[in-house]
């Protein structure tokens, strides 16, 4: 049994009723774990899943598989035991005995056969491994996005409930004192208004960390609950090879287009093989046969048994077997196509978030962030207006968004283009 990659179960198990369980063990929790590095978790996940084994197992049964293909059938043994009598031409009874018979039926293919047989479930073995080798390396990118959007929902998070801190300070400021005029009134609604937003905005990446949590646990075959933090990670992106070099190695790389070549030959084999077992099976039995009555009769020699008749057989197989191959041969053609779609689409995908991501100053949320707490100092002291104060802080805000989910978007555009062309041209690298 061979699982497409679109089944692959690689989806958060998101909703508040599961989740609630999740944040108050965490809460609990007295110590916390270390962080640890994207690369450490990656190992850790491709090393503990326990779906490979499933994929293992394939192949063993695949390969259990070209042995039998190859084995005939076990010989038939046949025993007979009876009474003989024998009479003379007047009826009078001349003798009596008893007589048996031995016999041992082997069943034979005919050249060729067995051949195409271990041909066809060595295509199965190869079937098999691609499917493990598809499944790794769709595990081993699905782990880094994970591990990162683990990454940047802490980061969001903690940046989301440092201004809404700021906002809570200022409206606890607020209610102390009894506002005079409408424009303080005004100020002091906009602050709450303000507060709440960012409020749900902190329980939103809250709830997506444990979504990556509760996944990359399940993808390490460990309790849901167990604790992980992913460490501060500075990705750095490396643009991807020529247009041409992608489509030539998807179309010698590609997992599932390998795997759509694969079948076509297998159904080649099993056309050649219908047509062969047009022609019947033939079996040999060598016998021995003893009777007794009054004298003594021993026979021995070889039988063979043909079905009949020798010829029309199998015509119904045969053409299955074609068609099969007629629509294997159209599945490459389809596949080839939607490869190449989905490489160029990938491709312009990963090269526009990498120009996008180069336009960001490594400086640049650290200089958001300090204009923000700038702006809350002066503010205290009457000289931001309000408007500005909440536009500098929600700016702030994103553009840590911002940075993080297009750096999120270009790691996921850059393993995709990776997975789809086999080509280690490292699209991501963890830098000190």
């Amino acid at each position: 049994m061979k699982i497409p990659l679109s089944h692959f179960s690689f989806r958060p198990l998101g909703g508040l009723l599961l989740l609630t369980p999740l944040l108050r063990a965490q809460e609990a929790a007295p110590t916390e774990s270390a962080p640890f590095s994207l690369p450490a978790i990656v190992s850790a996940v491709v090393s503990q899943n326990p779906e490979l084994k499933f994929y293992e197992a394939e192949i063993a049964a695949a390969k259990a598989g070209v042995r039998s293909s190859t084995t005939l059938n076990n010989p038939e043994l046949s025993l007979d035991l009876g009474r003989r009598r024998v009479r003379d031409a007047s009826g009078v009874l001349a003798g009596e005995g008893t007589s048996w018979g031995v016999s041992v039926t082997q069943t034979f293919e005919w050249p060729g056969r067995l051949a195409l047989r271990k041909a066809v479930a060595n295509r199965q073995v190869e079937l098999a491994e691609l499917g493990l080798g598809r499944f790794k390396a769709a595990l081993e990118s699905r782990a880094r996005v994970l591990a990162f959007g683990l990454y940047a929902s802490a980061e969001k998070g903690e940046a989301a409930r440092e201004v809404a801190d700021r906002f809570s300070a200022l409206k606890e400021t607020f209610l102390a004192r009894d506002p005079a005029g409408v424009t303080p009134l005004l100020e002091t609604r906009v602050i709450e208004a303000t507060e709440l937003a960012l409020q749900r905005q902190a329980t939103e990446s809250t709830l997506a960390m444990q979504n990556a949590l509760v996944e990359l646990n399940q993808l390490r075959g460990v309790a849901p609950a167990t604790p992980i933090k992913a460490s501060a990670s500075n990705l750095a992106f490396n643009a991807a090879p020529a247009l041409d070099t992608l489509l030539s190695a998807a179309r010698e790389n590609n997992f599932d287009f390998r795997s759509k070549k694969v079948e076509l030959e297998q159904q080649g084999f099993s056309v050649q093989l219908a047509q062969h077992e047009r022609y019947p099976t033939f079996s040999v039995s060598p016998y021995v046969s003893q009777a007794k009555a009054g004298d003594k009769e021993t026979n021995f020699g070889v039988g063979l048994s043909i079905p009949l008749p020798l010829n029309a057989r199998n015509r119904a197989g045969v053409d299955v077997a074609k068609a099969r191959q007629r629509q294997a041969e159209v599945a490459v053609l389809i596949a080839q196509r939607d490869l190449e779609r989905e490489v160029i689409g990938t491709a312009q995908a990963f090269a526009a978030k990498l120009a996008e991501s180069q336009r960001w100053s490594p400086e640049s949320v650290r200089k958001f962030r300090e204009a923000a707490e700038l702006a809350d100092r002066h503010y205290r002291l009457g000289a931001v207006p309000v408007a500005t104060y909440v536009e500098l802080q929600k700016a702030y805000l994103e553009a840590v968004e911002a940075l993080l989910d297009t750096k999120r978007e270009a790691l996921e555009a850059g393993l995709k283009l990776q997975q789809l062309t086999g080509l280690d041209f490292k699209p991501v690298e963890i830098v000190p």
